[in-house]
């Protein structure tokens, strides 16, 4: 069976390093936003290139307190798309704000920044551009919007760890990054586990007061709460964050595979963006049959996934409590012909022909 994600198998590749981390911190004294912890954000700091990192417990908590700490709740709102994980709007409805969903560009898959405008209220406090399937968001003109209207820009690099946009890595380029470490990231824990980056020391500050109930020197100054990264999920991202740049050069690799041997056929293939490089969390593509391709894979061995198989807007909790545009014809178009392939820095060549053949033989049925 080739699954769509194996996170077991990059356990696999570096379980020597990953069982002596975890061992040396079962056999310590310290489990909770210790020393490893403390080292981890040192280092992402040091590989994104911003002053701060501060481990949360996931990449949803990493949002809603980004949001918290600038001061975002309550009568707000949140322009964001609704072509993303339910996590990126469940973390601006913990704040309670209002989420307001915009479509997509239908090349990209990324927020259309010249829908902007038209969501715009004297109620917007930020912008959450989500970097979706391991590309960057289109920047440029956000951070134009946002500084025009003195609002914020959060990056939601989930899917994203290490990619680029004008050679800077995502997550140093908004106010804050928020990140996922869920283990099918790229750059995922054996558990749950988030990061925020901010380059602003007053509002990471805010945010280490905020993960741990408001606290500095274990009184609660403000209103806080308890997302505090584990011991052992930091040792073991430490681990991983050597290797990171090595397995997204993995992927790019496998998505150039798919680009030579899948671009003849009737298959809309990913786009990436000239001044961006993408580290292919997901290697998207839109078919018109898409359940009859799903089924023959599935029949072969092969599990692809749905990334997203609904718009946020369309799950029952949301639809009525989400502001969104009009016209989202893009996002509602693309939920229905999206597939993704395959891909993970431990996908075999064997496993890469097997797939390519599959789907060249389901075509030519």
């Amino acid at each position: 069976m080739i699954l769509c994600s194996n996170p077991s198998e990059q356990f696999k590749s570096y379980q020597s390093e990953i069982e002596n981390a975890v061992i040396s911190v079962m056999r310590g004294n310290s489990y909770v936003l210790g020393e490893q912890v403390k080292i981890l954000e040192r280092e992402f700091a040091e590989y994104i290139g911003v002053s701060s990192v501060i481990g949360v417990a996931n990449g949803t908590d990493a949002i809603e307190i980004a949001l918290r700490a600038l001061n975002i709740g309550f009568g707000d709102e949140v322009i964001t798309v609704s072509h993303t994980a339910v996590a990126t709007i469940a973390a601006i409805e913990a704040t309670g704000a209002s989420a307001v969903l915009v479509d997509v560009d239908p090349k990209f898959y990324t927020l259309n920044p010249n829908l902007l405008k038209e969501s715009l209220t004297n109620k917007t406090k930020a912008i959450i551009a989500v970097h979706l399937y391991g590309q960057a968001a289109d920047l440029d003109p956000i951070i134009s919007f946002c500084n025009l209207n003195k609002i914020y820009l959060i990056e939601d690099a989930s899917q994203a760890h290490g990619a680029k946009y004008n050679n800077k890595r995502l997550g140093s380029i908004g106010d804050i990054g928020c990140f996922s470490c869920y283990p099918t990231k790229n750059l995922g824990a054996i558990g749950d586990a988030g990061l925020v980056t901010a380059n602003n020391e007053e509002l990471a500050s805010k945010i280490r007061m905020i993960r741990e109930y408001g606290w500095e020197n274990r009184v609660s100054m403000q209103p806080g709460r308890n997302s505090r990264l584990d011991e052992l999920q930091a040792a073991i991202l430490r681990i991983k964050l050597k290797y990171l740049d090595e397995d997204n050069q993995k992927r790019r690799d496998i998505a150039e595979f798919y680009f030579n041997n899948l671009s003849e056929l009737p298959i809309l293939m990913p786009s990436v963006r000239s001044n961006a490089q993408s580290v292919f969390h997901l290697f998207v593509i839109q078919v018109e049959n898409r359940n009859s391709l799903l089924s023959y894979l599935k029949k072969g061995g092969i599990i692809a996934g749905i990334h997203y198989s609904l718009p946020v807007h369309m799950h029952p909790a949301y639809y009525d409590r989400v502001i969104k545009s009009e016209d989202m014809v893009v996002t509602e178009n693309i939920v229905n012909k999206i597939i993704s392939l395959p891909i993970y820095p431990e996908l075999s060549k064997s496993d890469l022909n097997k797939i390519v053949n599959r789907i060249n033989q389901f075509y030519n049925l």
